[in-house]
């Protein structure tokens, strides 16, 4: 189910909602939407690939450094959330804490850091989850029924 999840929702759905973006010139969630697409097909094809026989599984190191990358880029977007909104300072900032937490975990071989990474990823996806429905809600209404905390 969470293979799925990953193939569709989290991978080809972002990619086209990044595209989206991108044609309404709104290159944060742009380049947001399309990299964690990216991000989520990336990952399933290093967990199904290995179980096809194509190609070797990815150490812990090697997936400790893959989430570190991906940690880093996401503190950089995590920045630019300074511009929009305390809803997605949220998101990104506990983001950033998710991937470095997970790469922490790989590269220890600690699995409390791991369940750590769980929980913590559970609050992240309900931040996502309520920004992401807020901005819905706020449009079809147009007025803010959800706070975000806007920047000025």
């Amino acid at each position: 189910m969470i293979l799925a999840m990953g193939i569709f929702y989290g991978g080809l759905g972002q990619i086209i909602v990044g595209i989206m973006e991108w044609k309404k010139n709104n290159t944060f969630a742009a380049t947001a939407f399309t990299s964690y697409g990216l991000f989520w097909l990336t990952l399933v094809a290093l967990i199904l690939l290995p179980k096809t026989g194509m190609v070797e599984a990815s150490t812990p190191k090697a997936m400790g450094f893959y989430l570190t990358c991906w940690g880093l880029f996401t503190a950089v977007l995590f920045l630019g959330t300074f511009r929009l909104s305390r809803a997605l300072q949220v998101v990104f900032g506990s983001l950033v804490v998710l991937f470095f937490l997970l790469a922490a975990g790989d590269f220890t071989g600690n699995a409390t850091l791991k369940v750590i990474a769980g929980y913590e990823g559970i609050f992240c996806g309900l931040s996502a989850i309520y920004t992401g429905l807020a901005q819905v809600i706020n449009e079809l209404f147009e007025r803010e029924v959800a706070p975000l905390g806007m920047m000025k």
